[in-house]
């Protein structure tokens, strides 16, 4: 990510400082002279002396270090305590370090009084290494004994044109006056480029920024831009583009909690968003961030945890009791804790640290436990800016971020305290829920943008085994949740035993009154049949007897008429 981009081709010089280089397009303007000015332990030296080294070690640059107030063995241990090791620097010639002794007693202020002997030690040390940087630390110490503004203004101009006649990108440092950025007042207006360095107290919380005062010929970032000194040098933190042009991704990444991803539309979260869980105190906004920081790390990638109000062993502790183990995540570098108290820094220190951490480690997720702590250290909006510029950063990287916030009371607001709600993806909130002398916890989404989600409530529950959503019960008073859920649930299913063993009855019933009815019926069928058969047999009874006398009055008929059986007369 480039903040500022060098569109007018300008020859520069890169710095090889963490941030410097995105502010100034590039870097330094080569073969010219760039003044660093500020008040005394703003970081002058130390810029100047990382301008060097890195020129030597990364862009193969030698480099002239000359100093008038500090001595080459001062110089050598203040800057060991940041890993560079000037002293093999010089036996390698990578760089050159000379003091120049200036004894105020010694100089008489004559119209002869010029630059020539410094010009021929500095050059014959440039062309001894075939230097490409120089750095005089500081000028004031060069030129403390002329009062005289003429002769100042005349070595000051013949200096400035000297070093970019030999043609090597220069830094000079230069301490704060009073209603003007140097002392003298005239390196500002001869100098290509003006760095401002400030160290300020604010809240007994110490603060250093950096702001490009002007840049020749180039275009350059012109905020105050917060930088931190620590043990690798400097690292300043540009403020991020003001163009809202950041990539998207559109796979999702699982919260670690299935009930929430299945409130998600079945799927957690869009890799590369930002979230906030906000809640009262003890509703389990941590345990939900430890959830979603295990599941990343399971899935093999990698998260880092800010935690701004428990410590790492706290954490781990506390999670084994609900079935979490980061401890085993943490071993094999999956997991980074980074824990401060707030008010270890101020907000610009805060958010420097966090940028090189996330720098350094190179997480696909990041957690910010709580961010409300963050308000002991800087307003509201102090730090809604800087949770803007977080978001953005983290966007442009497509790291998935998780917040968490203590909100203050009960009611849900359209924004809570930390006042980055509107600027979040997603948004869950989470709250107690008192009823029946209980406190319960209840969990709903404020909002997820870009996915259709659950409007419902959910009753959030912290067992042994977990954490878990479960379905609130609607009942005749209202919603309920916890024991009164648990006993409404149990009257219904008491309710549903017993109609279901009435209706068994009822079948039961039924079913002997079918048999009965069914045995009735057989009999009078039984009943039916005999008195049926009793008719047809008294039916065929007179039927054979009707047969029987016509058959016997033929015969006496036949025997009247002299006819035998076999119908013929007889005589």
């Amino acid at each position: 990510m480039s903040e500022i981009r060098n569109g007018n081709h300008l020859p520069k010089t890169p710095t090889g400082i963490a941030g410097l280089d995105q502010i100034t397009g590039g870097g330094l303007p080569t073969g010219r002279p760039t003044l660093v000015c500020g008040e005394a332990g703003s970081g002058k030296t130390l810029l100047s002396t990382e301008f060097i080294v890195r020129g030597a070690l990364q862009y193969d640059e030698p480099g002239v270090f000359m100093a008038f107030e500090e001595k080459a063995e001062e110089l050598y241990m203040n800057v060991r305590s940041l890993g560079f090791d000037l002293q093999k620097l010089q036996d390698e010639k990578k760089i050159r370090v000379d003091h120049v002794h200036i004894e105020i007693s010694e100089i008489e202020e004559t119209g002869e009084y010029d630059l020539d002997g410094l010009f021929i030690r500095l050059g014959h040390a440039i062309d001894s290494i075939g230097a490409k940087r120089v750095v005089l630390d500081t000028i004031e110490n060069l030129f403390s004994g002329l009062v005289n503004q003429t002769i100042l203004r005349a070595e000051l101009r013949r200096m400035f044109h000297w070093l970019k006649e030999k043609g090597v990108t220069a830094i000079i440092t230069g301490e704060r006056g009073e209603g003007q950025l140097t002392r003298q007042g005239l390196e500002e207006y001869v100098s290509d480029c003006v760095i401002l360095l400030d160290h300020r107290i604010i809240n007994q919380i110490s603060t250093r920024r950096l702001r490009i005062v002007k840049y020749r010929g180039s275009l350059h970032g012109t905020n105050e831009y917060p930088f931190l000194i620590d043990e690798e040098g400097i690292s300043v933190l540009p403020v991020t583009s003001l163009t809202l042009e950041k990539p998207v991704l559109s796979d999702r990444v699982s919260s670690g909690i299935p009930a929430l991803d299945k409130m998600l539309n079945g799927k957690g979260f869009f890799r590369g968003s930002s979230v906030l869980v906000s809640g009262t105190a003890g509703t389990g906004k941590t345990s939900i961030a430890a959830y979603f920081a295990s599941e990343t790390c399971k899935r093999g990638e990698k998260c880092i945890y800010f935690a701004f109000e428990e410590s790492p062993q706290q954490i781990v502790r506390n999670m084994r009791s609900i079935s979490v183990d980061l401890k085993p995540y943490i071993d094999q570098g999956l997991l980074k804790f980074h824990a401060a108290r707030p008010t270890m820094y101020g907000l610009e220190m805060h958010l420097v640290s966090l940028y090189k951490e996330i720098k350094r480690f190179k997480p696909a997720a990041v957690v910010l436990d709580p961010i409300t702590n963050l308000v002991t250290v800087g307003s509201v909006s102090e730090v809604k800016s800087m949770l803007i510029r977080l978001i953005d950063f983290l966007q442009e990287e497509q790291i998935t971020v998780m917040f968490t916030a203590l909100t203050l009371n009960n009611t849900v607001t359209e924004q809570t305290d930390e006042g980055v709600s509107s600027l979040v993806d997603a948004w869950m909130a989470v709250r107690d829920i008192e009823y029946n002398g209980e406190r319960n916890r209840g969990m709903y989404i404020m909002k997820s943008r870009g996915m259709k989600h659950s409007n419902q409530v959910r009753e959030f529950v912290i067992t042994d085994q977990g954490l878990d959503l479960v379905d609130v019960f609607l009942g005749p008073e209202g919603v309920l949740i916890g024991s009164a859920r648990e006993a409404e649930m149990l009257r219904e299913h008491t309710n549903e035993v017993i109609k279901n063993n009435a209706v068994s009855s009822k079948d039961r019933e039924i079913l002997r009154k079918r048999k009965v009815l069914e045995a009735k019926i057989a009999s009078l069928q039984t009943e039916f049949e005999s008195v049926e058969e009793e008719l047809n047999k008294t039916y065929v009874e007179e039927q054979l007897k009707q047969e029987i006398l016509d058959k016997n009055r033929q015969d006496l008929t036949d025997k009247r008429t002299g006819k035998g059986n076999d119908g013929t007369n007889q005589e």
